[in-house]
């Protein structure tokens, strides 16, 4: 009798134990449920890359330690206020020696893959550069990394530790790491769903966190400037005029206070619009971008509240696609990353300035500069000058690129130019 209930003890403890592996392979495979993960390569600021299609060893590029910012949101379009830094130093981005390297005889095999990766031709890469702005990254940024494998592109997906330096176009979508010149195209996966892979001296940073990491999408509008905070004194900003290195940089005030406008009514593509134009960054919960026709029902914090350049509102919303799960974010507007021969199409340098209109938020030139052409409003001033973005690059809707701080929701329909005005002070 002893015997048999051991027996039968046993066999009920293995059925047990049977029962919850079955449990843990359900759990992890997800029933078939969306748990798949989007595998992602680390890349540590100052870590060279294996396969670089620059060699860092010329000194294209210099990253800087940067503390990672938290977001509101694992999408944010490339005009959010504060969402990229900057800094007074000049050593950030070479793009005249990027250019000189890319428009060398000698190089015409990188050339010719690196343009096709951003959807242009090897002529047009001179004009492209001239449109591109350095700026470091305040966020781990989660984006599509091109190595240059045996005469081709290689694409992987890869998240950038904040301080590292990038060039963004003029929707402030990031376009090339400064220190390698590799070409980077947005994130293709679902910015929440990631399993990170440290590896080839990329060691896990400090502070760290999945949650973190943020996907960029373009700016509904072009702009004019970019409106950064810089990275060695958090208390100043920085607008610099698209597609200079900052020889024209002015400053602003980032502690200077703004109230949260009332936004209860308003749909989520308006209220962005509103609380861009004050320097301040739009929130969301949830994986997905609300869609702009999407009612705003509540601020968190409430209207009224004081806060300064590039804090978040966080946006509650009905209806549209507010809190969804999607298996991928929304694509770029802008040409998308591609192996492919280059296309015909045109750079952004090559699309024609739109006429300045008046608006209110810290702003980002856009108008068609040269390398680094005199901004609009080059005397001193203690009020916000104003920036006018242009017409979009030939491959992606302009969207407005100063402090504004949108979230990432994409914008329906043809998107026209606007300006955009930030409290600066040049120095």
């Amino acid at each position: 009798m002893t015997f048999r209930a051991v027996v039968q003890r046993t066999g009920i403890s293995i059925v047990r134990r049977i029962a919850v592996l079955l449990g843990c392979v359900l759990v992890v495979s997800g029933c078939g449920g969306g748990a798949h993960l989007f595998a992602v390569q680390a890349v540590a600021a100052r870590v060279p890359s294996l396969a670089p299609f620059f060699d860092e060893k010329q000194g294209l590029g210099q990253d800087a330690e940067v503390r990672s910012m938290p977001v509101r949101g694992s999408l944010q379009q490339g005009d959010t206020p504060g969402l990229y830094g900057g800094t007074k130093k000049p050593t950030v981005c070479d793009v005249a020696k990027l250019k000189r390297f890319l428009t060398d005889p000698a190089n015409h095999p990188k050339a010719v893959a690196w343009s096709g990766v951003l959807g242009i031709t090897t002529d047009q890469i001179p004009a492209y550069l001239d449109r591109l702005t350095p700026v470091l990254l305040r966020h781990d940024t989660l984006v599509q990394n091109h190595d240059y494998k045996k005469g081709k592109a290689t694409p992987y997906n890869s998240l950038l530790q904040a301080g590292i330096a990038i060039l963004v176009d003029a929707q402030g979508e990031p376009a090339a790491k400064c220190s390698c010149g590799n070409p980077l195209r947005p994130f293709k996966g679902d910015a929440s769903r990631i399993s990170v892979k440290f590896a080839d001296g990329n060691e896990k940073w400090s502070g760290y966190h999945a949650s973190s990491a943020v996907a960029v999408r373009p700016a509904p509008r072009g702009m004019e400037g970019l409106a950064l905070v810089d990275v060695d004194d958090p208390d100043t900003g920085i607008t610099r005029p698209v597609g200079t290195t900052g020889k024209h940089d002015t400053t602003f005030d980032t502690r200077r206070q703004h109230a949260v406008p009332d936004l209860a009514g308003m749909t989520f593509g308006a209220a962005r619009r509103q609380l861009v134009s004050r320097g301040l960054a739009v929130g969301y919960g949830g994986s997905a971008l609300p869609s702009d026709d999407a009612q705003v029902t509540a601020t968190d914090p409430p209207a009224g509240t004081e806060l300064r350049f590039g804090e978040y509102v966080l946006l509650s919303v009905a209806g549209g696609t507010s809190g969804g799960d999607t298996s991928a974010p929304p694509g770029p507007t802008s040409s998308g990353p591609t192996l492919a021969p280059p296309t015909s199409t045109a750079p952004p340098s090559t699309s024609p300035p739109a006429p300045p209109t008046s608006s209110s938020p810290p702003s980002s030139p856009t108008s068609e500069p040269p390398s680094d052409p005199p901004p609009s409003s080059s005397s001193p001033t203690t009020g916000s000058p104003s920036v006018v973005s242009d017409s979009p690059p030939p491959s992606a809707p302009v969207t407005s690129s100063a402090p504004v701080t949108a979230s990432a929701s994409m914008t329906t329909g043809t998107p026209t130019a606007t300006t955009v005005t930030a409290p600066t002070t040049e120095t």
